[in-house]
């Protein structure tokens, strides 16, 4: 039965015969009337000999049926042929090379941050400006994470993944240069765009080399990049940054200080990720979604070929003839193309029709049969990403004290506050307002605090004398290492979580690791509330920090085994793009809420969690399943 349906599987008559040059091109290592193995000379069993019992238990479902579609059929034996493949130097090359694409997007997430205690004096930032630059990295990755996910199901996952990388680094290396405040904002935009398309296509290309039994774990291995990003980001910040006299200057109009060094320094996993990628090809099974047979074939052969030679079994063939390729529609624009007369009207024409494509793609991500999928990992992105974005560790602070001679003051925001007889001496602030308070009979003597740190305040018989006036901060003091090493630790506390995901994937199963990880996440949220020694607030979000990494593994290896190959990264970068939401929401309702109380963003980081976690065990499991 199993030879039988072997030989339908890669039979020719389905296909048009191939002249003869091409027929002993693609049966390499094969004799036309009397066919003899090379490997048998050596006693290695013949390829289908060692698979047969396999592939038998894996046909026998579909014997019985003929109505099996095309895609089905391709999905089984796209299988197979994996497994033929091999996993061994290819899957390791291509690992590392997205994986440094990974390790770019995790060190976008820590550039602002890292840049603003320097780059406020350099660009004389005011507080809103401030607060706009940290909130345009994730809606900037928010556009990215959509429009790359959606056009890599139909432009293709290497030629996006390129695209997305060269736009990151071109704009960061202009974010670098610009001198002024608009640029600077404008040229990260446009940075975050590029690097927000990189975690949504990784995942879907990386898993479209990867045979059933390797997906788990070797994506969840391909999820430590992210952390060795912060990690990257964190020691790199640290040796430049403080560094304050390295740059140089030319004149007033130009100045190029530690902190630029660092922005370039921050996109060469960027760049070393798009060099490698100009030797990867593209996937080869989504070649096979839109009908290109032959490339498909070749890239595939070249895998079986570097895996095995590299295993020191160069004589193994790679058998297989004709791969299943589904009836494709033509995307319509081609026929338009050709009518229009311009350039430019067929530029229009292509890329009118290309958004409505991805649009399109993006709907039937709600069609009856994914409906249900979509919805459940919509739920499990949003709180999970929604519950990390509170700053659990600054709600826990305590209050600041009410005296302020001789200090400075970094991100202090006193709201609904009673000032009377106040005395503010020799102030220097950043991130500092005042916000519908009351200040009776208060003077401000040599201070830096004018009338835009004081929103909606009420003043009575105050006074401001010899206000300072421009930049003032310290950089020597404003980079303390205790910024670079908190950052650090939160980087490395993921370490654990990634590790046991990696491992214990394909033991435990995707829907036990995510569930279980995020009630576990939650009960470090509840214990938090309850913690007033600050060495135990400290292990509780290090343990948190684990545990949740361990969630995302799961839900990053679910995402790309739910959907089919030709909605795999639309869906991918959908999810992502609601994360990144969920990141700002929960951004601005933590910066509202800390100064009242520190239950309500610690009250709402548990709920998503728990709400989350029971979803998430409701999952369907996708272990065993074939990559549609």
């Amino acid at each position: 039965m199993a030879d039988h349906y072997q030989n339908n599987m890669y039979s020719q008559g389905d296909y048009p015969l191939q002249e003869d040059d091409a027929a002993s091109d693609v049966t390499e290592g094969h004799d036309e009337e009397d066919q003899m193995y090379e490997g048998e000379y050596q006693g290695i069993p013949h390829p289908d000999d060692t698979k047969a019992a396999q592939r038998a238990a894996w046909a026998k479902p579909q014997t019985g049926s003929s109505a099996a579609s095309d895609l089905e059929e391709l999905s089984e034996q796209y299988e197979y042929i994996m497994e033929e493949c091999g996993h061994g130097k290819f899957q390791w090359m291509l690992f590392i090379v997205l994986g440094l694409a990974l390790m770019a997007d995790g060190v976008e997430c820590f550039v602002v941050a890292f840049v603003l205690p320097s780059a406020e004096k350099d660009l004389c930032l005011s507080n809103a400006e401030k607060g706009m630059l940290g909130l345009i990295v994730f809606l900037s990755m928010m556009v990215g994470a959509f429009l790359w996910g959606g056009l890599a199901d139909k432009v293709g996952r290497r030629q996006c993944l390129i695209l997305a990388l060269s736009i990151n680094c071109i704009f960061a290396f202009m974010s670098s240069l610009a001198q002024g405040y608009s640029f600077f904002l404008f040229f990260r935009l446009l940075s975050g765009i590029g690097i927000g398309g990189t975690a949504p296509i990784v995942y879907s290309y990386f898993s479209e080399f990867l045979q059933m039994n390797k997906r788990g774990e070797h994506l969840s291995w391909l999820c430590m990049f992210w952390m060795i990003g912060g990690i990257y980001a964190s020691f790199t910040a640290w040796g430049i940054i403080p560094r304050y006299g390295w740059g140089f200057s030319m004149g007033t109009e130009f100045q190029f200080h530690a902190w630029r060094v660092f922005v370039l320094v921050a996109a060469l996993p960027a760049i070393a990720s798009l060099v490698g990628l100009t030797f990867m090809p593209e996937s080869p099974r989504f070649l096979l979604e839109n009908g290109k047979h032959d490339d498909a074939w070749m890239i595939l052969k070249q895998v079986h070929d570097t895996n095995w030679r590299a295993k020191g079994q160069p004589e193994k063939v790679f058998t297989v003839v004709h791969i299943k390729t589904p009836k494709t529609t033509e995307d319509g624009f081609f026929e338009v193309q050709s009518a229009t007369r311009t350039p430019v009207q067929r530029w229009a024409v292509r890329s009118l029709t290309l958004c409505k494509l991805v649009l399109r793609n993006v709907a039937s991500l709600l069609s009856a049969e994914l409906r249900f999928a979509t919805l459940f990992m919509a739920v499990i992105w949003f709180c999970m990403a929604f519950s990390q974005c509170l700053d659990l560790r600054k709600a826990l602070c305590p209050s600041h004290s009410h005296r302020f001679i001789n200090i400075e003051m970094k991100s202090v925001k006193f709201k609904d506050s009673l000032f009377e007889d106040c005395h503010f001496e020799n102030i220097r602030s950043s991130e500092t307002v005042f916000e519908n308070c009351t200040i009776h009979s208060t003077v401000f003597y040599n201070t830096d605090l004018w009338e835009a740190k004081f929103i909606d305040c009420k003043m009575e018989n105050t006074t401001f004398e010899h206000n300072k006036h421009g930049c003032h901060l310290d950089t020597a003091k404003e980079n303390d290492v205790l910024i670079y090493l908190v950052s650090f630790l939160g980087s490395l506390a993921v370490l654990p979580g990634n590790i046991i995901s990696a491992l214990y994937m394909e033991k435990i199963g995707r829907v036990k690791i995510i569930g279980g990880s995020m009630l576990i996440s939650a009960g470090c949220t509840f214990f938090l509330f309850l913690s007033f020694s600050q060495s135990a607030i400290i292990a509780l979000q290090c343990l948190f920090c684990g545990v949740s990494a361990a969630a995302w593994n799961g839900i990053e290896v679910v995402t790309v085994e739910l959907y089919p190959a030709s909605k795999r990264a639309t869906a991918s970068g959908v999810l992502n793009a609601l994360c990144k939401l969920a990141a700002v929401l929960s951004s601005s309702i933590f910066a509202s809420c800390v100064g009242i109380t520190k239950a309500i963003p610690i009250l709402l980081s548990f709920t998503a969690l728990v709400c989350g976690g029971l979803v998430a065990l409701n999952l369907p499991d996708t272990q065993q399943k074939i990559l549609q």
